[in-house]
C-alpha cells in the first residue's frame, strides 16, 4: 500500500476521527472469532506431548490419554509406523487401537478401515501375520450399526479376501457365514453375508461351492426382506462364473427366473441386470425359450413401472440386443429396434407437439429421468449399429442418430460426441452419411460436447476423408467447404471461454490438418491464427500448443514464399520482439523446430537468431536459452558446421565472463559441463548415431521433396496452360476446315509435342523423379498425430509417364498422385544418389537444400 499524503496523515478533523474509529470497530469484530478459537492454557497443557518420546511411545500415549483427534491422527499414521517398526507397532500400538475402536466415533472408524487396507496393499507384513493381527479387528466391525462405517470395513474385508489363503478363508469367514446368514440375524448381517458369498465363490472349487455356498445362496434369495433378495441376486453372476455352466443352468437360472417375477421392483431390476450379464453362458435354446420371454415382458412393462427400471433397461439394452442377436425372428428384431427408437425420443414428443391428450406433460423430475434414458441410449448407439448391420444404418438408425446429435440436453449430446468415432469406424464406407452431424457437433454451443468430440477428432476426420465411397480427392473436396468454418469457429469459441484445457486440446488435435486439407487452406485459415494465439493468449500451455501446431503447419507447407514469410515472422516478431514474453515463446518454438525439422533446417534459419538471445536484457530469457543450448548443439554436424560451433562456444564464454545474475550463472556452469560431455555428430556415417542420423535424413528428404513438389506443380500449371491453348487452336482448325469427320485421338500429339518440347536432359532428370513417387500426404502424419517427425514413407505404386503428349501429362499425373504419395528412397529404387557420404548414404549439401529461401 503506498504511503498516505502528508495532508491525509495530519487530518485530525472530527469526521476523519469518526471514520478511523469505525474502521477500528470493524477490525475488532473480525478478530473476535479468532480469539474464541484459541485454546485455553488447560487445553494446551492437555494437548502437549513430551518431545523426547519416540514414535511408538508417542502413539501409545496419545491412544491412552489423548483426545479423539489425536487418536485419529495415530490411526491414520499406522501404515507409517508399520513401515518403520512393524514388530513394536504390532506389539504395543495395535492392542491400543483395538481398545479405542470399540468406543471410537465414525471418523476414527473410517480412518482405521482405510489404514488397515493400506497396510495390506503395502505388504508391510506377511499375509499370515496380517490375518492373525488385523483380520479379527475387521470382522468385529463389519456389522457396525452405522451403515457408512459398515460399508468401509466391508470393502476392506473384500479386498483382503483376494490375498488370504483358502484355509484362513474357510475357517475365519466361510464357516461363520452359516450362522450369519440365518433369518434370526440382523438385516445388516444378512446383507454382509450376501456380498461375502459372492466374493468367496471364486476362491473355492466347484464341489465346495455346491456343498457349502449354494445352500446359503438359495436361502438368501428367498429371504423375507427385499433388500436381501436384491443384494443376493446381484451376486449371482459372480457365483455363476465360479460354478460353471451346468450348475448355473440347474441352480442359478431357476432362482433368477423366480426373482424376475418378484413383487419388488428393485428385485426384478436386479434379476434383469444379472440375466443380461449371464447371457453368454446360456445356449441358444435357453435364451430363446427361457430368457427372451422374460426380457419381452420386462420391456413391455417398463413404461408403466418405475422410471428406475426404464433407466436400467436403457443402459443395458445394447448388451441385451447383442446377446440375443441370432435367435430373434425378423419381427422380434424389429420390435427391439422400435423399442430402442422410442427410448431415444422419450420425453421429446411433448416438445415436438405430438403429445396425446391422455398423457400429462412430464414434470421437472421426470424430464431429468427421460434425459438420462436418452443419454443411455446414446451410450448404446454403437451396439445398435451392430444390431441392425451398418449397411442398414441410413434406413434404420440415421434419423435416430440425428435426434441424438441435436438433443436439447447437453449430457445426451456429450455422450453421442464420445461415441462419434466408434460410430465412424462401424460405418466404414458409409461414414460420409454422418458428416453433417460432425459439423453440427463442432458448432455445438456447449464446450463439454466439443471437448468430447475433439478427443478422437484426427481419427474421425481421417475416416471421413478416406473411408467414403468416393475417392480420396473427391472426399476432400466435399469435406472442405463446411469443415473449415466449423473448425475455426470451434477454436474461437474455446478461446473465448475460461476452459483453457479444452482450447489447448483443440490446438493439439489441429496438428492433423495437413493430412486432411490442403496447404493453402491451412495457411490462410489456420496458420496465422496460431501465430495470433502465441502472442495474445495469456495461458502458457495454450501458447505452447499453438506454437507446436504452427511448426507442424510450417513443416508441411508447400510454398516457398509462405514458408519464408512464416520464418521471418517468427524471428522478427518473436525472437526480436519487444516483450520478453515473446522471446521466451521464440525459444519454445526453437525447441519444437529441433524436434520436428531436420538439423540442417534449424541451423540454416534459427541457430544464430537463438544465440543472439545470450545478450538479452532479461535474466529469464537467458536462463531459458541456457537450458536449450544442449539441444542447439545437437543439431550441429562436424566439420560442415564448424563455424556455428565456434559461434556457440563464443556465446557460452561471454555468458561465463559477463553474466551478473547468480541464478543464470549457476545454470551456465552446469550447461557448460553438459556441453563438454556431448559427442558431436559427424557428416560421415557413424554407427553409434545411426538411428538419429537416419531419422534426420528422412526429415531432410521430406523437406527436399516439398521443393520438388512445388517445382512440379508450377510445371503442371504451365503445361495446363499450353494444353488449353492447344485445344483452342484445334477447335479453330476444326471450325475452319468445316468437316464433320471425327479426328483421331493421336492428332494432338504433334501439337502437344511441339508446344511442350524442352531439352531432353532436364526431362530425363524430371522423369527420374517421377519414377520415385510415393505417398506424401497420407504418410506425412503419424497415425497418432503426436510424433510427426518419426513418420516414414511406405512403398506405393510407381507412377509412369504414359502420356503421348510428352512430359506435360507426365507431370500432371505425378503431381496429382503426389498429393497422397511420398518419394521412395533412392536406394530402394536402385538409383544412385546425386552425392554420397560415408557408408553410401544419400547426402545433399545444406546450402543446396535450403537456398530456396
Amino acid at each position: 500500500m503506498p504511503p498516505l499524503p502528508l495532508s491525509a496523515e495530519m487530518d485530525f478533523s472530527q469526521n476523519s476521527l469518526f471514520g478511523y474509529i469505525e474502521d477500528l470497530q470493524e477490525l475488532t469484530i473480525i478478530e473476535r472469532p479468532v480469539r474464541r478459537s484459541l485454546k485455553t492454557p488447560e487445553e494446551i497443557e492437555r494437548l502437549t506431548v513430551d518431545e523426547e518420546l519416540n514414535d511408538i511411545e508417542r502413539a501409545v500415549y496419545l491412544l491412552s490419554s489423548g483426545q479423539d483427534v489425536q487418536g485419529t491422527s495415530v490411526v491414520a499414521n499406522l501404515p507409517f509406523l508399520m513401515r518403520q517398526n512393524p514388530a513394536e507397532t504390532l506389539r504395543r500400538v495395535l492392542p491400543k487401537v483395538r481398545e479405542v475402536l470399540h468406543v471410537a466415533g465414525v471418523e476414527m472408524q473410517l480412518t482405521a478401515a482405510a489404514s488397515f487396507l493400506t497396510i495390506l496393499q503395502e505388504e508391510s507384513v506377511s499375509i499370515q501375520t496380517y490375518s492373525h493381527s488385523f483380520l479379527h479387528i475387521i470382522l468385529q466391525h463389519v456389522e457396525h450399526r452405522d451403515a457408512g462405517v459398515s460399508n468401509a470395513w466391508l470393502e476392506t474385508l473384500l479386498s483382503i479376501i483376494e490375498a488370504l489363503p483358502k484355509e484362513t478363508l474357510r475357517h475365519e469367514i466361510l464357516n461363520p457365514l452359516v450362522s450369519k446368514a440365518q433369518l434370526s440375524q440382523t438385516l445388516q448381517s444378512r446383507l454382509v453375508s450376501c456380498k461375502l458369498l459372492g466374493k468367496l465363490a471364486n476362491k473355492f472349487e466347484a464341489h465346495i461351492i455346491k456343498r457349502e455356498i449354494l445352500p446359503l445362496v438359495k436361502s438368501l434369495c428367498q429371504d423375507v426382506e427385499y433388500e436381501v433378495r436384491s443384494c443376493m441376486c446381484r451376486q449371482l453372476d459372480i457365483i455363476a462364473q465360479g460354478i460353471g455352466t451346468e450348475l448355473t443352468k440347474s441352480i442359478v437360472l431357476p432362482e433368477l427366473i423366480e426373482l424376475a417375477r418378484d413383487e419388488s421392483s428393485s428385485v426384478r431390476l436386479a434379476a434383469f441386470e444379472t440375466l443380461v450379464n449371464l447371457l453368454e453362458m446360456f445356449d441358444a435354446d435357453d435364451r430363446s425359450q427361457t430368457i427372451l420371454p422374460l426380457v419381452k415382458s420386462f420391456c413391455e412393462k417398463s413404461f408403466k413401472a418405475d422410471e428406475t427400471i426404464l433407466l436400467s433397461l436403457s443402459l443395458h439394452l445394447g448388451k441385451l440386443c447383442h446377446g440375443l442377436y441370432g435367435i430373434l425372428t425378423p419381427d422380434q428384431h424389429l420390435r427391439f429396434l422400435e423399442f430402442y427408437k422410442k427410448l431415444c425420443t422419450l420425453g421429446l414428443q411433448q416438445e415436438n407437439g405430438h403429445n396425446d391428450n391422455q398423457v400429462p406433460p412430464p414434470n421437472q423430475e421426470q424430464e431429468k429421468r427421460y434425459a438420462s434414458v436418452r443419454k443411455n441410449c446414446a451410450y448404446n448407439f454403437p451396439a445398435m449399429i451392430v444390431f441392425v448391420d451398418p449397411k442398414n444404418f441410413h434406413m434404420e438408425l440415421y434419423s435416430t442418430f440425428f435426434c441424438l446429435c441435436h438433443d436439447p440436453e447437453v449430457p445426451v449430446r456429450h455422450t453421442i460426441a464420445i461415441c462419434f468415432y466408434e460410430v465412424s469406424k462401424l460405418l466404414s464406407s458409409g461414414v460420409y452419411l454422418i458428416y453433417k452431424e460432425l459439423i453440427a457437433l463442432l458448432q455445438d454451443e456447449s464446450l463439454e460436447v466439443l471437448d468430447a468430440l475433439v478427443d478422437h477428432l484426427p481419427e474421425t476426420l481421417e475416416l471421413l476423408t478416406t473411408g467414403g465411397e468416393s475417392s480420396v480427392q473427391e472426399s476432400k473436396l466435399l469435406a472442405v467447404p463446411d469443415l473449415i468454418p466449423a473448425l475455426t469457429a470451434a477454436e474461437q469459441r474455446a478461446a473465448g471461454s475460461l476452459k483453457w484445457r479444452t482450447h489447448e486440446k483443440i490446438l493439439q488435435k489441429y496438428a492433423c490438418l495437413p493430412h486432411i486439407i490442403s496447404s493453402d487452406q491451412i495457411y490462410y485459415r489456420f496458420l496465422h491464427r496460431m501465430f495470433t494465439i502465441m502472442i495474445t493468449n495469456n495461458v502458457l500451455p495454450v501458447q505452447k500448443a499453438a506454437s507446436r501446431t504452427l511448426c507442424i503447419f510450417l513443416r508441411y507447407n508447400r510454398k516457398q514464399e509462405q514458408r519464408h514469410e512464416i520464418i521471418q515472422k517468427l524471428i522478427e516478431q518473436l525472437g526480436q520482439g519487444k516483450s520478453y514474453w515473446y522471446r521466451l515463446r521464440f525459444l519454445d518454438t526453437c525447441e519444437f523446430i529441433i524436434e520436428l525439422f531436420s538439423k540442417s533446417f534449424f541451423c540454416k534459419y534459427f541457430f544464430l537468431p537463438a544465440l543472439e538471445l545470450t545478450h538479452d536484457p532479461v535474466a529469464n530469457v537467458r536462463m531459458k536459452l541456457c537450458y536449450l543450448l544442449p539441444k542447439v548443439k545437437s543439431t550441429l554436424k562436424i566439420p560442415a558446421d564448424k563455424h556455428l560451433l565456434q559461434q556457440l562456444e563464443l556465446c557460452v564464454r561471454k555468458l561465463l565472463c559477463q553474466e551478473k545474475d547468480k541464478d543464470v550463472l549457476a545454470i551456465v556452469k552446469r550447461t557448460v559441463l553438459e556441453l563438454d560431455r556431448m559427442e558431436m555428430s559427424m557428416d560421415a556415417f557413424q554407427k553409434r548415431f545411426y538411428e538419429k542420423d537416419s531419422l534426420d535424413q528422412e526429415k531432410e528428404r521430406e523437406e527436399l521433396l516439398l521443393l520438388e513438389m512445388e517445382q512440379l506443380e508450377k510445371e503442371k500449371q504451365q503445361n495446363e496452360g499450353r494444353q488449353n491453348s492447344d485445344k483452342v487452336f484445334e477447335k479453330k482448325q476444326r471450325r475452319d476446315s468445316k468437316t464433320s469427320a471425327v479426328l483421331p485421338k493421336t492428332i494432338p500429339m504433334s501439337v502437344a509435342g511441339s508446344s511442350s518440347c524442352t531439352p531432353s536432359t532436364s526431362k530425363e532428370v524430371k522423369k527420374s523423379k517421377l519414377v520415385r513417387s510415393q505417398s506424401f500426404s497420407s504418410q506425412a502424419l503419424h497415425p497418432k498425430y503426436g510424433n510427426l517427425e518419426k513418420c516414414t514413407g511406405k512403398n506405393s505404386t510407381t507412377v509412369y509417364a504414359t502420356s503421348v503428349s510428352g512430359t506435360g501429362k507426365s507431370v500432371l499425373s505425378y503431381t496429382e498422385n503426389l498429393e497422397n504419395q511420398i518419394l521412395r528412397s533412392p536406394d530402394r529404387q536402385g538409383r544412385k544418389p546425386k552425392t554420397t557420404g560415408g557408408n553410401g548414404m544419400a547426402r545433399r549439401s545444406r546450402s543446396d537444400s535450403w537456398d530456396f529461401l
